[in-house]
């Protein structure tokens, strides 16, 4: 538990380091819907090969267990693995892969983070839609299940989180670095 209220805290922090609107597009007593949404140079293919094959180079190392984003793989088939390396022979399935369409659309289950150890689950869906030179890149997690404690302070905390990864994703396809 104590691991647990850590985590919160430390999502809590961030979040009001990073500021803006959140786009939590509903919440209650039983879950949230978080959505963002980017548009990013290049391809849908570009995008989405880089969100799958390059995670270990643009996902924030601070949304890790092991500290070290270097230590993340994702796997884009059904019944992929979006996984951590941890040491000793460790690991971490963060969420497991349950549709691929290449280019268009990548959907994961389960819980990121602290959400994990708290009886939720969610469901990740990426979209990518081509504009031109450029892809629209859209990224939803609804979450529900049983939290101890308000479920609905997690919904800005969780969106603010996945928001700065869409927009390390965003600056690595574009610079080659996840700074934005």
């Amino acid at each position: 538990m104590r691991s647990l209220t850590t985590l919160v805290a430390f999502f809590l922090l961030v979040l009001l380091t990073q500021g803006g609107e959140a786009d939590v597009l509903s919440s209650s007593n039983f879950g949230f819907l978080v959505k963002s949404e980017a548009t990013v140079a290049g391809t849908p293919e570009t995008v989405f090969n880089t969100l799958v094959g390059g995670i270990s180079r643009w996902w924030d190392p601070a949304h890790t267990f092991s500290g070290d984003s270097g230590n993340l793989s994702l796997e884009a088939k059904p019944g992929g693995c979006f996984c951590e390396e941890m040491p000793n022979g460790g690991g971490v399935r963060h969420l497991e892969v349950v549709f691929v369409s290449p280019g268009k659309t990548l959907r994961l289950i389960g819980g990121l983070g602290p959400l994990q150890g708290s009886g939720l689950a969610g469901s990740m869906t990426w979209s990518f839609g081509e504009a031109g030179d450029s892809t629209n890149v859209g990224l939803t997690y609804g979450v529900g299940g049983y939290y101890q404690g308000d479920i609905q302070e997690l919904a800005p905390i969780v969106d603010s989180v996945l928001r700065s990864q869409l927009q390390r994703l965003k600056s690595y396809v574009e610079t080659g670095s996840p700074e934005p």
